[in-house]
């Protein structure tokens, strides 16, 4: 089998012919695991959240659109799934902007290294002297709360692992 000529792409799950399925790229954050992170980072603002998932108590909707809001402070962000190479893009810009956040968190999937954005955004730089960025790979799978949900359920986990992608100073 040749892999000449091929063209990955998101996994139907994250767009489909319609575009990014809300119910699929809307995955709170589980709050214990969140915390940890919380507790090293001491976040100031949530860059891509919902009034029913925000992590910190300054936080950008999908209306105010973090893609277009200057980051400060100590971010952390869950991106949609589905725009991920925007956020990338974002989250570097943000880094090198003069007055830019004192670190980002980011939480990514960990199945699709060969994808364009992580090929473009992160292997190129990934663990690297001073770059600043450091990818931290989780065990196990993530349980992530659906959009109206206030608690996991039993088999509401992706089919992928997840990792944590960090700017920090």
């Amino acid at each position: 089998m040749s892999l000449v000529g091929f063209k990955a792409n998101n996994h139907p799950q994250q767009v489909g012919r319609n575009g990014a399925d809300d119910e699929i790229d809307d995955r709170g954050t589980p709050q214990d695991f969140w915390h940890e992170l919380d507790e090293k980072y001491h976040f100031t603002i949530d860059v891509a959240a919902a009034p029913h998932n925000a992590k910190c108590q300054t936080y950008y909707n999908r209306q105010e659109n973090g893609l277009l809001q200057p980051w400060h402070g100590s971010v952390w962000c869950n991106p949609p799934y589905s725009g991920l190479d925007r956020w990338l893009e974002k989250a570097w810009f943000e880094w090198y902007r003069i007055g830019g956040p004192e670190s980002i968190v980011m939480l990514l999937p960990a199945n699709r290294p060969e994808q364009p954005w992580w090929q473009t955004w992160v292997e190129p730089y990934r663990d690297i002297p001073g770059t600043g960025l450091t990818v931290r790979f989780l065990p196990g799978r993530l349980r992530f709360i659906k959009s109206g949900a206030t608690e996991i359920k039993p088999n509401e986990r992706p089919p992928f692992g997840c990792c944590l992608v960090i700017w920090a100073r």
